[in-house]
């Protein structure tokens, strides 16, 4: 049986401490590659806004979803639907 491919472009948030406005504690939410972010402990993520704001890492876990999850995953996660 072939392998399924994975992305850890998904995290779920085990932690809103300070920022219980714009994150839901066990939500998955996809993430936007962001280098310099990451050099400082910080993790560019799409969050209730449907924006991409820096968080600290230490709030979220990496989640591995298989390719077609995550492309329902985004489509779903799409504001209007």
């Amino acid at each position: 049986m072939k392998a399924q491919s994975r992305t850890s472009q998904y995290v779920v948030c085990v932690s809103n401490r300070g920022y219980a406005a714009s994150l839901v504690v066990r939500r998955l939410y996809p993430t936007i590659a962001d280098p310099g972010a990451a050099e400082r402990g910080l993790l560019r993520v799409i969050d209730e806004s449907g924006e991409g704001y820096l968080y600290p890492t230490r709030l979220f876990a990496a989640v591995g979803l298989s390719a077609a999850v995550a492309r329902r995953f985004l489509a779903a996660a799409r504001p209007g639907r």
